[in-house]
């Protein structure tokens, strides 16, 4: 189905990323594996191998993120697909959450997917071939209460692989960004959620969204494993999409939101066209 490659994954002790990482492994690829905490990976993959390199690394530090890279290089002689996966959640509204909090979440969810992009290029643009795969969410094109940032965040990661795709087409480089709904991983539990810490009562509608979501940690209807799989099989393809929703859950979130923005840029259409200087 698709033929062996050297992988690098970030955020794969967990979720995703270590479905990833052993659903790879066991289908013969070479896996470099990072984590904030190298014990973790070990502990849930097993010990490093000749084809499996798992490495610490802390992705808002562009000298650690480099180094792994080199590291990958050296190991495997290339790398041909990069899964920018590292990333946890934030709710609060933008007034609960502090500045430090708030930029604590780009420097992982966004610099750090930028910290990996800007160091793997030169490999990729060099051997004129790769696939870059961002994890954004569908929270990063349909929104909900109570999620303003972490949905700045993955509106984020959304325009820059936008972009990215036009930029490196040249060199052979491309690029997907994938946009999962619900799925039954951790990211629902205190070790990948951060919910502000000096809530304010007056925005009920915030607190009653987190209560809703929080419930559903453990009854989420999205299979990691299927949705590990689907990744892989897009990265095996000759033409890959731009954009992969995962979920029913995230495919009907995008259709709503598409159509809601049909209507609202249509609204003022004669506005919009009228700004030109008259003849």
């Amino acid at each position: 189905m698709y033929s062996t490659k050297s992988w690098f994954i970030t955020g794969a002790s967990k979720g995703f990323g270590l479905s990833l990482v052993k659903q790879l492994l066991a289908a013969g690829h070479q896996v470099a594996a990072t984590s904030r905490r190298l014990a973790d990976l070990v502990s849930a993959v097993g010990e490093p191998s000749a084809n499996f390199l798992p490495i610490e690394v802390n992705l808002a530090d562009e000298d650690s993120v480099g180094c792994a890279l080199h590291q990958t290089k050296k190991a495997f002689g290339r790398i041909d697909v990069v899964i920018n996966n590292a990333g946890y959640g934030i709710g609060g509204s933008i007034e609960e959450l502090t500045d430090q909090e708030t930029r604590a979440s780009f420097d992982v969810n966004v610099f750090g997917t930028l910290n990996v992009i800007r160091n793997v290029m030169p490999y990729m643009r060099k051997q004129q071939s790769g696939h870059i795969i961002n994890i954004s969410s569908i929270a990063g094109i349909a929104p909900a209460t109570g999620w303003a940032i972490y949905a700045a965040t993955k509106f984020s990661v959304i325009g820059l692989s936008e972009v990215l795709a036009a930029d490196v087409k040249e060199f052979g480089v491309k690029v997907t960004v994938v946009a999962p709904g619900a799925f039954r991983t951790s990211f629902l539990t205190p070790d990948s959620l951060i919910i502000a810490k000096n809530p304010i009562d007056d925005y009920k509608d915030v607190r009653e969204t987190h209560t809703r979501y929080l419930k559903m940690d453990g009854s989420q209807a999205g299979d990691p494993e299927k949705a590990a799989a689907a990744i892989i099989n897009v990265a095996g393809e000759e033409n890959p999409p731009l954009y992969l929703l995962l979920g029913g859950d995230a495919y009907d979130r995008a259709m709503d939101k598409l159509n809601k923005l049909e209507k609202e840029f249509k609204f003022n259409e004669d506005l919009s066209r009228s700004m030109a200087y008259s003849a």
